[in-house]
């Protein structure tokens, strides 16, 4: 098959093609782009300002329609950043969603982790650098993130390559809980008809590298929890919820940045579920290796950015409950927890995040914690953009269309 020669990428006068690689994470996907992005600057979080203030475009295009979904993430390679230079890291990151872009992101650390220890010096020019363990196998790879360093440990083959059939491990930035069991009030347009005339809720604030907001699917006033799911109505319930905190200033502390005590910002709604147990594997696969040594399991519908359904566990928020599960006595040292999303109950093979408290770590008795998961390559892409596509030339999404 031949190859059709396609225009050039161009806006603000760039004209190159955007080259990506496709993963996902227990389904849920990661576009990483590693050209064609504008060249960014400064320390990584000037350079997450200057892709917010100048090329958000680029963002559109790449997360929307009709390149991508609303539900899609990405991730910008960013080889330069202060902590690169001082060799505390061996790459940044940028990543990026429908509304923004975040501090953190397990999922597609985790795919990270495989792509880089993978991926040859034109992409990756520290990549020789990076610690091999020959003894278990493993290569170790030190992820500059906006939120700080994270650890990743990638099983790797003798060849040099990632080996995609045993799991990826990060060590999350220091995570901690910032409220347990508090009472949220809501205000009466921010109620939904499942409350059954409740005028409040009882949720847990955890910070994994960003924060969430953790509510019982029961509390937020769906009974039979997230076996029977409804999304129309758990969008609506925590939507209305995560509007109901950050318009209250007298809970702006529960998401207050973690070095500066200034007001950060409520990422992730994520509504849980420990009724289901633990999800029956067949022998030999995945999911079966994963949950050896567990000796529990939470199920989460995880809504972010603005309402973005994560497909994964969501490994950023895995690192939060298992510090929000430490804080109230529930998870010790080296216990393991089975996080598992929708995707990783409905599909057999599909196996969730398992969660680990490693150790203390700074402020605020916050801990490190390990979270494992499996990613796996779905494709490549080069996009590119004709001046003529009125479409394509910012990107779409039919839940924000405005008909004029």
């Amino acid at each position: 098959m031949n190859i059709p020669n396609l225009p050039p990428f161009q806006s603000h006068g760039a004209i190159q093609p955007i080259t990506c690689v496709e993963m996902h994470t227990a389904g849920e996907p990661t576009r990483i782009i590693w050209t064609g992005f504008p060249n960014l600057t400064g320390t990584l979080l000037e350079q997450r300002e200057q892709a917010k203030a100048k090329h958000d475009d680029f963002r559109r295009l790449l997360m929307l329609e009709p390149r991508g979904h609303y539900d899609m993430y990405g991730a910008i390679l960013c080889p330069e950043t202060e902590l690169v230079d001082a060799g505390q890291a061996d790459i940044g990151v940028l990543f990026m969603h429908n509304d923004g872009f975040s501090t953190m992101c397990g999922h597609a650390t985790i795919a990270l982790g495989r792509f880089l220890v993978d991926a040859d010096e034109a992409v990756f020019p520290r990549r020789q650098q990076l610690e091999r363990d020959r003894r278990t196998g493993t290569t170790s790879v030190k992820l500059h993130a906006p939120c700080g360093v994270v650890e990743i440990t990638v099983p790797t083959l003798a060849s040099g390559q990632s080996d995609p059939a045993r799991p990826v491990s990060f060590v999350s930035v220091p995570s901690f809980a910032t409220a347990l069991s508090l009472t949220v009030e809501l205000p009466e347009t921010h109620r939904w008809p499942e409350l059954q005339g409740r005028t409040s809720v009882t949720a847990d604030f955890a910070y994994g590298g960003a924060y969430y907001c953790l509510v019982g699917a029961a509390e937020l006033g769906f009974p039979h929890g997230l076996a029977a799911f409804d999304l129309p109505s758990m969008d609506r319930a925590t939507r209305l919820l995560k509007d109901a905190v950050i318009s209250n200033p007298d809970l702006e502390y529960v998401y207050a940045d973690v070095e500066t005590g200034e007001p950060g910002f409520l990422y992730s709604i994520m509504i849980t579920d420990k009724s289901m147990g633990l999800v029956k594997a067949a022998e030999n696969t995945a999911t079966c290796r994963a949950q050896q040594g567990v000796a529990s399991e939470e199920t989460g519908l995880c809504f972010f950015a603005n309402q973005q359904i994560d497909r994964s566990p969501t490994g950023g928020c895995v690192a939060a409950r298992v510090a929000l599960a430490h804080a109230k006595g529930d998870l010790g040292f080296a216990e393991k927890r089975m996080y598992n999303s929708l995707v990783t109950r409905g599909y057999k093979g599909v196996p969730g995040f398992v969660g680990s408290a490693v150790d203390q770590a700074g402020k605020k008795q916050s801990i490190r914690v390990k979270v494992e998961g499996y990613a796996y390559y779905t494709g490549y892409h080069a996009f590119v953009l004709e001046k003529e596509d009125g479409i394509g030339l910012d990107g779409f999404s039919l839940k924000d269309l405005k008909l004029q």
